[in-house]
């Protein structure tokens, strides 16, 4: 259930944008309510604790922080 605060600031925005642009507010909102109706739960996922050796745990970390963790720019 939405703040209806919250929701008042929204409709008060999207008041401004074109149309094209609240389509995507749509579709930007549909998008987070998917993300928070997919997945499993932190319960479902403990059987996996431990499963990984300790230095596997630190490759998989290592590996991680090297290539995932970096922003380029230029990208955007």
């Amino acid at each position: 259930m939405a703040n209806s605060l919250i929701e008042e600031e929204i409709s008060k925005e999207l008041e401004h944008l074109p149309f094209d642009k609240q389509q995507k507010v749509l579709e930007f909102v549909r998008s987070l309510v998917s993300l928070s109706t997919t997945g499993v739960t932190g319960k479902e996922l403990l059987k996996f604790a431990g499963t990984l050796a300790d230095d596997q745990a630190c490759e998989i970390k290592e590996i991680i922080e090297r290539d995932c963790e970096k922003i380029d720019i230029s990208d955007w």
